[in-house]
Formats: C-alpha cells, structure tokens, sequence
C-alpha cells in the first residue's frame, strides 16, 4: 500500500511538473489576464477593441442577442484603478423612426492630443454595411452624435488604424463582397475628408480581409491580412501605403479568423492570432489556440504566448496596441460569451523560432486537440 501511495505522489508530482513547466514555456511574459466582465445585459458578444486615452483604458466590442440581430450596439468599459467598468452603450445602429440594423465591428483610435474616435459599421449583412463614426472629448465618457462616412467608405474593417508620418490616418479596410478585397481609407483631418487606394488585391487568386498594417525600416510599411488561403497573407508598400506589392502567403497558418499586429517601440512585430492549419483542404478551422508570434523583420517569426488553448473554441478577433508604459494590450473575443484581457511586458516574452508553419513543440507538452468550426 505505501508502494502505491509513494508511485502516486511521484506521478502526480511529475505531472504538475509538465503542466508548470508549459506554463512557464508559454505564459511567461504576461502581467494580467482578466475578463472585461463577468456578467452583461447581452447573451453574445464579438470584435473587441483597445485604446490609451488620456483618461485611461478604454475598450469596445458588439453585444446582443447574436452577431446580426437588430438589438446589437456598441458596448465599451474603462479600466479603472485595476477594474474594468460595467459595460455601457455607446452606439445602436437605429437609422430612423422605422429602420434599424445591427452594429458591427468597432474601432477606437485616440488622436495624438486630440479627440478618441469611435469607427463602427450598422446593416443587416457584412456585404451590406455602412461606415459610421463617434467623437468624444472625454475618454469616451460621453460621445457625439453619430455621422456617417461618406458612401462607400467603411473606416477601419476591424482593426486600429495608423498615423503616417505626413500626418495622414491611414485606415486598413476590406470588402466582402465579389471576393474578399483589401483597400486603404486615408483621411488627413481624422474623418473630416477622405480618399481611397485600392483595391491592391483581385478577390480571386488571394482572399483577404482585415489587415493590419506595420512598420519597418526604410520607412516600409507590411499589411497582414485573415484569408481563406489557409494562410496569413500579407503586403507590402514603400511609398506610405499609396502602392502596395502583389499579395503572397507567408509562412503562417490561418484559420479564416481575425488577427491584430503591432509594431512594437523596440523595432519588433508582434503578431496575435490563431495558429491553425484548417484540416484537410478547409479554408476554415477551430479558433483555438490563441496564439502571439514576434518578428524582426515581418517575415521570419518565433513562437512565444499561448493565450488560449482549451479545445472549447472560440478565442478570436485579437485588438493589441502598446501603450506608453511600453506594456502590450490585448483584447479578445472568449468563446462569444465575454472578452478577454491580458497585459503583457514584451521585454520578458521567450521565443522559439515557427519552422515550415509549425508550433514548437515543447517537451512534456501535448499539443491541444482540434475545437469545433466556428461562424463568422
């Protein structure tokens, strides 16, 4: 009997050795993982988003019944001394007396000494979406009313836009319509006035929405981009985005399902997303693991964050910025039920270089098993 008791102490012994020897591989780095809310007055929710504003954290995401129902709006929090505010509304896609549609995919952008926008879309389908957008001088404490962009522009698709350094906002967008196509909203006044470039892809050999854009040296910028290529896509441009290469694959997988990218204060890219191959010949796969990558130059790129990795999917729709204590932000979609958030420090992330588009594998570590197909 005490043979029996000895041989199990050692196999639960070795087992807490694997898990925290994992853990440690692939969690460390992080400072905070926290949900935004633990209970809301909306059954789903999707498509978060994060900002620094002078007034604190604020983030945002869509919450109704389901993604498309009429009673989905805009819902935002402020992170306040450690905790995340009860969520409150902040847009409805109510058009008039009669009309209304659901909201989608927020955007929040804090100008430089300026105004915190609010970029959202309201219709009843993706294909069919209006770009919209709010002001607020407050932190996003109070919000104007809202305005339309003008027909045809969207504002930024999914995720934050970037300041050019002539001073112009340069806003990723897509399409969804007759293929999936990516094109730039520019607007040098913060969305008073607005030109267009693109699209930079046909929607037939390469399908991609929702890019990222990124800095590099020389003044390149590189566009990352969800695809139903069964790969991340990307872009690149050295004229500040006014032309941009042919779209390619890079060496990463993608499950059709959104990911957000950074460039970070010390030159480096940090990539959130799902590393998945879909099976088969799929354009589409689980949205597990959650997973963050870094590169130095955009194209070679080391394994360093598990976020999530439970079979249960779904953990999507990553937003990440860096804001001024050099710390890195991430808000995530948890399985439509809540959002997520972690903060990470990214001088502590340990990396692992990704070869032929595959995870490490760390030793004493099973790999998690495949989650179910999940909706748009």
């Amino acid at each position: 009997m005490r043979k029996v008791v000895v041989l199990l102490i050692i196999l639960v012994g070795v087992g807490i050795a694997k898990t925290f020897g994992q853990e440690k591989k692939w969690k460390k780095g992080i400072l905070t993982d926290q949900f935004i809310f633990e209970s809301a007055p909306f059954p789903s929710c999707h498509s978060a988003t994060i900002a620094e504003t002078p007034q604190g954290m604020i983030a945002a995401w869509f919450g109704g019944t389901k993604e498309g129902h009429k009673d989905v709006c805009i819902w935002i929090s402020h992170l306040v001394n450690g905790k995340w505010t009860e969520p409150s509304m902040a847009a409805d896609g109510v058009l008039n007396d009669t009309l209304r549609y659901a909201c989608y995919n927020p955007v929040l952008y804090q100008v430089p000494n300026g105004e915190l926008i609010l970029f959202y879309k309201i219709g009843p389908r993706v294909s069919g979406w209006t770009g919209w957008m709010k002001t607020s001088n407050d932190g996003g404490k109070s919000w104007s009313k809202a305005m339309a962009l003008p027909e045809g522009y969207l504002g930024p698709v999914k995720n934050k836009p970037v300041l050019l350094e002539n001073g112009e906002l340069l806003c990723a967008s897509s399409m969804e319509g007759n293929g999936w196509k990516v094109h730039f909203e520019v607007t040098p006044d913060f969305g008073k006035t607005w030109s267009k470039i693109g699209p930079i892809n046909d929607g037939k050999t390469f399908n991609a929405i929702q890019p990222s854009v990124l800095f590099h040296k020389n003044g390149k910028l590189q566009i990352l981009c969800r695809s139903k290529n069964r790969a991340i896509l990307e872009s690149w441009s050295s004229d500040n985005g006014k032309t941009w290469s042919a779209m390619a694959a890079t060496s990463l997988p993608n499950n059709n399902s959104g990911t957000d990218a950074v460039t970070l204060k010390d030159g480096r890219q940090l990539l959130v997303y799902n590393h998945v191959l879909p099976p088969g010949e799929l354009a589409k796969g689980p949205r597990t693991p959650l997973n963050v990558s870094l590169s130095k130059d955009g194209k070679k790129w080391f394994a360093s964050l598990i976020l999530e990795d439970s079979p249960i999917s779904q953990y999507s729709y990553p937003s990440v910025i860096q804001t001024k204590d050099e710390m890195v932000h991430i808000v995530n979609t948890w399985r439509r039920q809540r959002i997520k958030h972690v903060v990470i420090d990214p001088s502590k992330l340990e990396t692992k270089e990704i070869k032929n588009g595959q995870w490490p594998v760390v030793k004493g570590y099973t790999a998690p098993g495949e989650g179910e197909t999940t909706d748009d």
